[in-house]
């Protein structure tokens, strides 16, 4: 039951930061982003996602915010 708690944290936390991106809000985005990626640290250290998995899941969402950055200059 706690697993699945963490898992639900981690998936609204990441949803949070797609949802921004997908808005084109650029700063909810990076904020969303910067509180993700704690939740997502300490659910690998917990064992509830694989290191890789949580390494791809920040590089992609760091992309595509940096993306929106570029086209906002």
């Amino acid at each position: 039951m706690r697993n699945k708690a963490r898992r639900t944290r981690v998936r609204n936390a990441v949803k949070a930061v797609r949802l921004a991106v997908e808005k084109g809000d650029l700063e909810a985005a990076r904020t969303a982003y910067q509180s993700m990626v704690p939740v997502v640290d300490k659910m690998v250290g917990l064992g509830i996602l694989h290191k890789n998995k949580a390494a791809r899941t920040k590089s992609r969402l760091n992309q595509q915010i940096h993306t929106m950055s570029l086209k906002a200059e």
